[in-house]
């Protein structure tokens, strides 16, 4: 049994959930919420100094971080990673796209959208985080305008990766509407078999955050 340690709202942790119910795979969620402080504990860093979600543990003790890795290990030998070493090789490079080109800035616009007081001076980092949002889609559009995926002929890992901030972009204030082939791809990410949507930060929990940040 595999355990995730994981903050729901996150969309780094999503992509490990959404890959395991996708999988069928049995596995325990420990709610570890990182914007309140869970990850900054010394039972947590002993298993991740790093202070992050999302991990997963095994039985044995392994620990596992960094959610591209997750899934880059949880898909390996499935049909979410390609056997052929060129297709494979493409799913990664967009992966690490998504993590150095993609997330931090939509994914960074969302959270000071969501979890900052309207005074905090981390909103006015926002138009930048906006506009370098915007450059990683337009790469990301062109690829859609003549493939259906990111993980070589069929869906995979890095459209789960690429999937999981790209779909709530619009937390972060930035619109999709430029972005056909996104929205396209977003809709057939949706529509395959098992698909979970990320779930709705609570909004009593979140007020208290941005209240007291």
């Amino acid at each position: 049994m595999i355990t995730v340690h994981g903050f729901s709202p996150s969309g780094n942790c999503h992509k490990i959930r959404l890959l395991l119910e996708q999988m069928g795979k049995p596995y325990r969620w420990i709610e570890t919420d990182s914007s309140a402080g869970a990850t900054r504990t010394p039972g947590y860093l002993a298993k991740n100094p790093n202070g992050k979600v999302p991990i997963i543990e095994l039985e044995d003790g392994r620990v596992l971080a960094e959610s591209n890795a997750i899934l880059y290990w949880l898909a390996d030998g499935t049909e979410f990673l390609p056997v052929d070493a060129w297709q494979r090789a493409q799913a990664m490079s967009w992966m690490f796209f998504e993590q150095y080109s993609h997330e931090p800035y939509v994914a960074v616009a969302r959270f000071i959208c969501g979890w900052t007081p309207m005074d905090s001076p981390r909103r006015a980092s926002l138009p930048q985080l906006r506009a370098k949002s915007h450059d990683a889609l337009s790469v990301m559009e062109r690829h859609l305008s003549r493939a259906r995926w990111f993980t070589g002929e069929r869906y995979g890992i890095a459209d789960i990766a690429l999937f999981a901030y790209t779909d709530v972009a619009g937390d972060g204030g930035i619109a999709l509407n430029a972005y056909p082939a996104i929205r396209d791809w977003l809709a057939r990410v949706r529509a395959t078999p098992l698909f979970v949507p990320l779930p709705e930060p609570d909004p009593t929990a979140r007020a208290l955050i941005t209240a007291s940040a």
